[in-house]
C-alpha cells in the first residue's frame, strides 16, 4: 500500500486511490458530531451560493458553515462543534460549506473513493482502509482555507499513516495549542473560535465510524476498530 501525504487544495486536485480529505479544525470534526447527533443527511458544498439555493428550495434545511472562520450570514450555525453540542439533528438535512474541508471534497476529482478525515475518527478511518487494502492512499491536509499548511491536519495525516503501518505515533496536543490551535485560546478570538472547539476536535478516536463522500452526500459507515 502506497501512502501519500498531500497538502492543500492542489493536493486534493491530484490525489488518487482512496482519498482522505483532512480538516481537523473544524469541518470534519463537526460533521462527525453532527452524524453522532443523528443528522439525517449532510450535503457538503463548495460554494455558499449553492447552500443558499438549497435553503430557498427547502426552508427546513439546516445551513452550517463559515468563511474565514466566521459564520455566514443567514446560516443557522457556524463551523463550530461546541455550538451544536446537545442539539438533536434527527430527521434534519444539513448543507455544509467551509473555506477548506468541503472545498477539498469537491475538488478530489481523481479519487477512487473519498473519506473525510479528523482525529475524532482516525482509527476507524485506518481500519476501514485496511479492510479495503487499496494500492494507493492519499491523505490530504487541507490546512487554513486550503492555502496554508497547518500542524493539526499534517499531524492527523501522520497519525493515520502510522496506524496503517502499525507504527507508534504521539499526538502532541500541547504543540497544537501553541501553533495552529492557539486561536482557540486567544480571548480576542473566542467568539469565532471557542476554546471548547479545540478539545472536541482533538478528542482522538471518539467515534467508530467513517464518513464517506459519495454522490454529493456524506454517508456514515460503521467500523469495528481493534
Amino acid at each position: 500500500m502506497k501512502i501519500n501525504i498531500l497538502q492543500l487544495l492542489q493536493g486534493a486536485k491530484k490525489a488518487t486511490g482512496i482519498v482522505v480529505i483532512i480538516d481537523v479544525f473544524r469541518a470534519f470534526s463537526l460533521e462527525a458530531y453532527l452524524i453522532h447527533q443523528n443528522a439525517k443527511e449532510i450535503i457538503p458544498v463548495g460554494k455558499k451560493e449553492i447552500a443558499y439555493e438549497y435553503k430557498e428550495k427547502d426552508p427546513s434545511i439546516v445551513l452550517i458553515g463559515e468563511r474565514h472562520g466566521i459564520k455566514l450570514p443567514g446560516f443557522d450555525f457556524g463551523n463550530s462543534p461546541s455550538e451544536i453540542q446537545g442539539i438533536s439533528f434527527k430527521n434534519k438535512t444539513i448543507v455544509h460549506t467551509t473555506s477548506a474541508g468541503t472545498q477539498g471534497l469537491t475538488n478530489a476529482i481523481h479519487a477512487d473513493e473519498i473519506l473525510t478525515g479528523s482525529f475524532v475518527n482516525a482509527k476507524a478511518i485506518a481500519q476501514y482502509i485496511k479492510t479495503k487494502n487499496p494500492e494507493e492512499v492519499s491523505l490530504v491536509c487541507m490546512g487554513w482555507e486550503g492555502k496554508e499548511s497547518t500542524e493539526e491536519d499534517t499531524m492527523c495525516a501522520e497519525y493515520i499513516k502510522s496506524l496503517l503501518e502499525e507504527k507508534p505515533y504521539t499526538i502532541d496536543t500541547d504543540l497544537l495549542k501553541r501553533t495552529s490551535g492557539a486561536k482557540f485560546f486567544d480571548v480576542k478570538q473566542n467568539e469565532i473560535f471557542p476554546q471548547q472547539d479545540f478539545y472536541l476536535c482533538v478528542d482522538t478516536d471518539r467515534f467508530p465510524f467513517v464518513l464517506k463522500y459519495e454522490k454529493g452526500k456524506i454517508q456514515k459507515i460503521e467500523v469495528v476498530t481493534k
